[in-house]
């Protein structure tokens, strides 16, 4: 029986672990922290829990493919799903716009606040339509597809190429800049920063929330990572924790072992790399395999930017049945870091339809606020002087609170800090690259990435994650978990197991 060791127990990992164990392969998951997951985790404070990933996960409809693949990870076999009526309302003025699930609700409400945007507002929602019939692929990836399955796969596709063509050339703020009404371009220009960053980015979350393709599994990320895990063991799988991988011991064209921070070490033939690339290809590799589509990404970050967040957790005393899940509400402005431009939003979600997540009678709320290059840089920096970057958290945090009770004066008083994490959380907890916990996010200027895994110079070693294909993120992270076994299964010449199918 061959051998594979994965670095790295988030998705990836996982979902490349149970698919190892169901093809018959011997795996072991050779993980940093304690608890695997990754990034799709959640943690206590103060009798509260906060969620750490899941905004809304695409893949919930029950009869889609990524559903199905979801459900034989254990992600959500036998799962409740959450659907919230709306993806974000965003406050301006006196109005509120409302992301609905129902189109027509979504369409005539906006109308509402805007009769003479109609012509705009129905051409929208007409585009968000023509995203339903579309579902994330998530059988066999193009490179190992025939020609009589690429043309099927290319047809499927077809319903989407129109809309990449209209939207792919603009920027987000070009979009919201069609509307009249200042609430709506507010509410649409609050899905990106200002910027390059592509108006796909607007249609895709909606296309799959308004088609019920995306929604919230009850019990949030870091259950949903325990019920990977639980897959995995249940397969026979190996976990070895508290071990983090730091030499590779290659011979030729071959790896033929690691070495982890604790003395340990494994050999197998197989080796996947389900962690950050830059980990990978720096640390791991020590820059003699660098890929060149990655480098090009590294070395342009206007083109290819990373996002980090700060992420608040705030426990309310009381109950918010009837404030939206996600809200973006203006505020005086908030200071973030030294030199840094003050935000004027907030964007804040409840755990309402979560009574586990708290206290009886009481709410956990998070709040995130997207970081990125400038920021990023500061954060690094910062992170060096661990009393300086302890009180900036506790400074952020108390402004955050004192925005909410400004915003909602009946909650003052009845608010406490929970927690707030910051870029550099990410990059010590995940090994995450700047603390990026999505991919390269999407520009008019920037070309996607489509990677195999492969790497060149290496015959048994790839890549998996959220990072080798667009828009990253745990749907991503899944599929290709699957999609790694899926080569080294064509490399020893065995029929791939899916159990379902997966075409």
């Amino acid at each position: 029986m061959k051998k594979i060791v994965i670095i790295g127990g988030g998705v990836a990992g996982l979902s490349a672990g149970i698919f190892a164990q169901k093809n018959g392969f011997n795996s072991i998951i050779v993980e940093k922290n304690q608890i695997l997951g990754g990034e799709c985790t959640g943690w206590n404070r103060q009798g509260y829990h906060i969620d750490g990933c899941i905004h809304w996960l695409v893949g919930t409809k029950e009869g889609t493919k990524i559903h199905d693949l979801w459900t034989t990870v254990g992600a959500l076999d036998g799962v409740d799903i959450y659907h919230p009526e709306s993806f974000m309302a965003v406050e301006h003025g006196e109005v509120t716009v409302n992301f609905y699930r129902d189109l027509d609700r979504l369409s005539s409400s906006w109308i509402e606040i805007s009769p003479e945007d109609k012509d705009q507002i129905e051409d929208f929602c007409s585009d968000i339509k023509k995203l339903h019939s579309f579902s994330v692929p998530s059988g066999k990836p193009v490179d190992m597809m025939n020609p009589f399955e690429k043309i099927k796969y290319f047809v499927s596709m077809k319903d989407i190429g129109p809309i990449m063509q209209k939207y792919g050339k603009i920027s987000v703020k070009e979009l919201s800049n069609k509307f009249v009404h200042p609430a709506l371009r507010e509410a649409i220009a609050s899905f990106m920063p200002e910027g390059d960053y592509s108006a796909i980015s607007v249609l895709f979350p909606l296309g799959t929330f308004t088609s019920e393709q995306s929604s919230i599994p009850k019990g949030g990320s870091k259950a949903l990572a325990n019920r990977m895990f639980e897959r995995y063991i249940s397969l026979g799988g190996k976990v070895e924790t508290s071990c983090e991988v730091v030499e590779l011991d290659i011979k030729g064209a071959a790896v033929k072992g690691i070495k982890c921070n604790d003395g340990k070490s494994f050999d197998a033939d197989y080796f996947i790399a389900a962690c950050d690339p830059k980990v990978l290809y720096e640390k791991l590799l020590k820059g003699l395999y660098n890929d060149p589509e990655f480098e090009k990404r590294y070395n342009n970050p206007e083109i290819y930017p990373l996002a980090s967040n700060i992420y608040v957790g705030v426990g309310y005393e009381g109950e918010m049945n009837n404030i939206p899940r996600t809200l973006k509400f203006p505020v005086e402005s908030i200071d973030i870091l030294q030199n840094q431009k003050p935000i004027d939003y907030l964007q804040m979600t409840h755990y309402g339809y979560e009574p586990d997540f708290a206290p009886k009678g009481h709410t956990v709320i998070t709040f995130a606020i997207n970081q990125f290059k400038p920021e990023l840089d500061e954060w690094e920096a910062l992170a060096s002087d661990k009393k300086a970057y302890s009180d900036e958290k506790i400074r952020i945090g108390k402004e955050v609170i004192h925005a909410m009770e400004t915003r909602f004066p009946h909650m003052k008083g009845k608010l406490k800090l929970l927690d707030v994490a910051t870029p550099q959380t990410y990059v010590r907890y995940c090994n995450a690259n700047r603390g990026a916990f999505m991919g390269f996010w999407p520009t008019i200027s920037g070309k996607p990435l489509a990677h195999t895994g492969n790497i060149k110079g290496l015959d048994n070693m790839l890549l998996s994650g959220q990072w080798l294909q667009p828009p990253g993120g745990l749907p991503v992270a899944v599929i290709t978990g699957k999609d790694t076994i899926m080569r080294i299964c064509r490399k020893e010449k065995k029929d791939f197991v899916a159990s379902w199918k997966y075409e």
